[in-house]
């Protein structure tokens, strides 16, 4: 890997590390502002339903131009959305423009990897960013987390004679600074030739070029079980992070303040399998680490089992190895493949438009069972059993035929 490499997974590390910095900062001026309970659990829908919304135009626009430039306006975006909170904006609304900058972040952080790495460096790339990207997760909660501490933003108002800035008003002003700096290392990334522009910018035409480029990437055998699979993974991960909040809280009798701690260790295992899949897995092999999924997918269900710490520790940290070792070569699988067929940023603009509506249907069947007054532990053991079977599924119909001699 060059300096152009580390310069794109440096910038990238900045705005995410803004990104997962300023959910707790918002998540503490909706309780200043006395915002009722419910608006909570809303920012993350805000957040969402931008990459569903603006899956048909992302990609066309991330192909256009050339990544970095596009990188920085979608920084400038998500700038332009902390600004709008600290100014007074409904914080929702607010969350919500970041979301439009980060829709439009993602097909060019990643379709960027395509363009500028050969297909026998797209694995290792991936665990790089997927490592990154843990890394940011891990470092933003703990950073926004500091920042709205009174004690230390009170520490720095008063230093810096910033009365007017309440503790979450701080915080966002840092990370407002955070993502001037990511716009500034974007002018930084190297120039890689334009790929797949639109012959037309009529917004159906777009439409119609969105879908075309959605059916191709499903009906190619190689692209429908690397997109099946990453849709699975965040929407299984996303609705995994709750379940442990509650888990932890009945079955380990942790603080609800604590427990986004364990969390945290799967991050860390996520991290960890990506570095083996980049060791061990190569592109053209990726379907073999599916049997992975299937693990992670029991590893959950023992969940129930488990009443120490230490247990629950190691527990989690497997799941987030299985979890990352299997997505990380599917995630390259899905880039090479777009790449070929239709120009990286359309590939990764379709990938985030089911990705997301995995989130949105495994968030609201986690609602709905919930809402049913369902035990955890029963949702644990149908949550887990259907990761298992479903990754079974995907595995029998896709894995390696052996050769016939």
């Amino acid at each position: 890997m060059d300096r152009g490499f580390y310069t794109i997974l440096t910038a990238q590390f900045v705005s995410a590390l803004a990104d997962n910095a300023l959910l707790f900062a918002a998540i503490a001026l909706l309780k200043v502002l006395s915002a009722p309970a419910w608006h909570t659990p809303l920012l993350q829908e805000f957040f969402v339903i931008a990459y569903i919304l603006l899956a048909p135009f992302v990609g066309s626009f991330a192909d256009a131009i050339p990544k970095g430039q596009v990188m920085f306006v979608s920084n400038a975006i998500k700038f332009a959305g902390c600004m709008a909170m600290l100014l007074g904006m409904q914080p929702l609304y607010a969350y919500g423009v970041v979301g439009i900058g980060a829709a439009a972040y993602s097909p060019a952080k990643y379709g960027i990897l395509t363009e500028y790495l050969p297909p026998h460096k797209l694995v290792a790339a991936n665990s790089w960013m997927e490592g990154t990207t843990v890394a940011a997760i891990v470092l933003g909660a703990i950073l926004g987390t500091v920042l709205v501490t009174p004690a230390v933003a009170d520490c720095f108002i008063h230093r810096w004679d910033l009365s007017w800035l309440r503790p979450p008003e701080f915080a966002i002003a840092v990370i407002t600074a955070l993502y001037v700096l990511a716009a500034v290392i974007n002018l930084y990334i190297p120039h890689v030739p334009i790929d797949h522009r639109l012959p037309k910018k009529n917004p159906l035409y777009v439409l119609h070029d969105f879908w075309h480029a959605f059916s191709l990437l499903w009906r190619d055998p190689q692209g429908r079980v690397s997109l099946a699979v990453t849709t699975l993974f965040w929407g299984v991960g996303a609705t995994l992070r709750l379940v442990v909040l509650v888990w932890a809280v009945a079955a380990l009798h942790f603080k609800p303040e604590n427990a986004p701690l364990l969390t945290v260790i799967v991050a860390l295992g996520i991290a960890m399998g990506a570095i083996a899949a980049a060791r061990f897995i190569k592109l053209e092999h990726a379907v073999k680490s599916l049997p992975a999924g299937i693990v992670m997918g029991l590893l959950v269900v023992v969940m129930v089992l488990v009443q120490h710490l230490w247990l629950a520790a190691v527990l989690l940290f497997l799941i987030g190895a299985m979890s990352g070792f299997f997505v990380v070569p599917l995630n390259a699988l899905l880039q090479h493949r777009g790449h070929l067929l239709m120009g990286a940023g359309h590939s990764i603009a379709v990938q985030n438009f089911n990705e997301n509506i995995g989130i949105l249907l495994l968030l609201g069947a986690y609602t709905v069972m919930v809402g049913t007054d369902l035990h955890i532990n029963a949702i644990i053991v149908m949550f887990g059993l259907f990761i298992s079977v479903t990754m079974a599924a995907i595995y029998r119909r896709h894995r390696p035929q052996p050769a016939h001699g």
